[in-house]
């Protein structure tokens, strides 16, 4: 046997090795997938409403404004005590194409203040809230 056939004879068992290693590796998170809604069970959201809204007034030192809103979150259905959450804004522009774009905040129970900056060219034409991250239930 010529050393080049050796050579040619380990490049595939070791290819044939790292394959099958892949394919278990795939086989076991395919596996393990399937088990996790089964573990994490049914999730609850809280209720969020936003409310409140209004814009600051024009900062002259870096003309800015502050949209401001209050977001009152009922979270009584949740075993925790904060969350993630999205608001979508459109967002208009005097010199520039319209935009959207979203912002992403921690909710805690109660009334909470969330605000976002916008140049003094810009105006806020809709939100909404996006995203409500699940939660554990409470039991």
């Amino acid at each position: 046997m010529l050393a080049s056939d050796f050579l040619s004879i380990r490049n595939i068992r070791t290819r044939n090795s790292a394959l099958r290693a892949m394919a278990a590796l795939l086989a076991g998170c395919i596996a393990l997938s399937g088990l996790t809604p089964a573990v994490a069970g049914p999730g609850c959201k809280p209720a969020l409403t936003i409310r409140d809204v209004r814009f600051s007034p024009t900062q002259p030192e870096t003309m800015e404004r502050r949209w401001t809103a209050l977001v009152s979150v009922d979270a009584s259905a949740c075993a925790a005590s904060s969350g993630r959450f999205d608001i979508l804004f459109s967002r208009l522009k005097e010199n520039a194409p319209d935009m959207d774009f979203v912002e992403r905040f921690t909710w805690k129970p109660g009334l909470m203040e969330v605000s976002v900056d916008f140049w003094a060219d810009e105006a806020v034409d809709g939100y909404w809230l996006s995203h409500v991250a699940a939660c554990p239930c409470r039991e």
